[in-house]
C-alpha cells in the first residue's frame, strides 16, 4: 500500500477511536495522539508514538498542568522538580511545574503560590484549581485536541470561577506547539484579579535554558513570604530572552510585547521557546514576567509593578460574565530569528480568533 494512503488510513482509524470523552487507547505511531487515562489522573499527548507532553492533575499539585514538555527532538525543556527531580537543577518555587495558568490575587486569595511544600496552615489560606472533567479528546494527523473543565475554589470551599480550556497540540518537523485557550466565568459574585506580578501563564524551564547568573536573589510574594534563588555553577547554562520590542536578557522582564522567546542550548543543540500573546486578550500586549532563573510567564493583569506604578489594572469579572485568554507556546529545534518569531505570531493571530 502506498505510504501516503497508509498514513491517511491510520489517521482516520485514530480519529474514530480517540474522539469523545471515553476515547479508546491509541496504538498507532502516526500523527498526534491524545490519550486519556482518568484512573491515573492524566492525558498523554504523543507525536508519532513519542511522548510530547501530558495534562496531569495529581493530588500533589494545586492546579492541573502540562508536564513535562519536549521539543520535537525529544529534548525535555521543562524543569523536573518537584515531580521528577533531575541532578543539578534548582529546587526553589515548588509551585512552578511545567506549563500552568493561575494568578496570585483572586478576590484576595493566592492561587499562584499554593503547593504541598507549604505548611497545612498556609495551604488552608490559599486557592486551589480542581480539574473537573474531560470534555473532549481528539487525535489527528497534524494536531490533537483536549477540552477540559476546572473550578477555582476558595479556602472556604466556594467555587468562584469556572474554567473551560481548549488545548490544541500541533506537530511539524522540528516544531511542537501548544495552544491554550481558557475561558474564565465568574459565578455568583464579582471576581477581582487584583493587580499583581505573579500570573498568569507560567512556564518553568530546565537548568540549561536559564540565563547565566552567579548572584543569589530573594523574591517576596504578595503575602511577604521570601524565596531565595541561590547562586549556582553556570556551566552549560545558556538561556537568553528576546522580545518583540527588541529587548534582550534581563531587560525583557517588566516590559510589554506581542511575543517573547527564550533561546539556549541543551546538549550543544539550539532550542527556542516562543510564547505568543493574542490581540483579543485582556491587557494586550502582555507584560513579561520573565526571570533569569527559569520562570517564563506572560502576565497581562499585573501592570502596576511592571510599569513602576504608571499603570494599574484590577481586572473584574461580574457575575455570569466571562473572559477568554488565548496563548500559544512554540518549541523549536534550532535558533530563531526575530523575523521568524514575528511570522509565528501572525500565524497564531490568523488561526485563533
Amino acid at each position: 500500500m502506498p505510504a501516503k494512503l497508509t498514513r491517511l488510513g491510520i489517521f482516520f482509524f485514530v480519529l474514530v477511536l480517540s474522539t469523545g470523552l471515553h476515547a479508546a487507547p491509541v496504538t498507532t505511531n502516526a500523527g498526534v495522539a491524545v490519550v486519556p487515562n482518568e484512573a491515573a489522573r492524566r492525558v498523554d499527548v504523543l507525536v508519532d508514538g513519542q511522548p510530547f507532553t501530558s495534562y496531569i492533575w495529581p493530588d500533589t499539585l494545586k492546579k492541573p498542568v502540562l508536564f513535562p514538555l519536549r521539543a520535537a527532538s525529544g529534548t525535555l525543556v521543562t524543569r523536573g522538580f518537584p515531580l521528577e527531580p533531575r541532578a543539578g537543577e534548582r529546587t526553589d518555587h515548588p509551585h512552578h511545574v511545567g506549563l500552568w495558568f493561575n494568578f496570585e490575587s483572586v478576590n484576595g486569595v493566592d492561587f499562584w503560590n499554593n503547593s504541598t511544600a507549604l505548611s497545612t496552615e498556609q495551604q488552608a489560606k490559599m486557592g486551589t484549581i480542581f480539574h473537573r472533567r474531560i470534555i473532549k479528546t481528539q487525535s489527528g494527523a497534524d494536531q490533537g485536541e483536549l477540552k477540559v473543565e476546572a473550578d477555582w475554589v476558595m479556602p472556604d470551599g466556594r467555587t468562584i470561577l469556572h474554567e473551560s480550556t481548549d488545548f490544541i497540540f500541533h506537530c511539524r518537523i522540528g516544531q511542537r506547539t501548544v495552544d491554550r485557550i481558557s475561558t474564565l466565568t465568574a459565578l455568583e459574585t464579582p471576581v477581582v484579579f487584583k493587580d499583581n506580578k505573579d500570573g498568569l501563564l507560567g512556564l518553568r524551564v530546565r537548568r540549561e535554558l536559564e540565563q547565566p547568573s552567579t548572584e543569589a536573589v530573594t523574591f517576596t510574594d504578595a503575602s511577604g513570604r521570601p524565596t531565595t534563588v541561590k547562586a549556582m555553577d553556570t556551566n552549560g547554562v545558556s538561556g537568553l530572552y528576546r522580545s518583540s520590542e527588541g529587548k534582550t536578557g534581563d531587560a525583557v522582564w517588566g516590559t510589554r510585547g506581542r511575543w517573547a522567546m527564550l533561546e539556549g542550548k541543551v546538549d550543544a543543540k539550539d532550542v527556542t521557546l516562543l510564547m505568543l500573546d493574542h490581540p483579543q486578550n485582556v491587557g494586550f500586549p502582555t507584560y513579561w514576567h520573565a526571570r533569569g532563573y527559569g520562570l517564563f510567564a506572560a502576565n497581562p493583569l499585573g501592570q502596576e509593578i511592571f510599569s513602576k506604578e504608571k499603570e494599574k489594572l484590577n481586572f473584574t469579572l461580574q457575575p455570569k460574565k466571562s473572559a477568554t485568554f488565548r496563548y500559544r507556546l512554540v518549541i523549536l529545534d534550532g535558533a530563531t530569528a526575530a523575523e521568524q518569531a514575528e511570522a509565528q505570531y501572525k500565524k497564531f493571530v490568523d488561526e485563533v480568533k
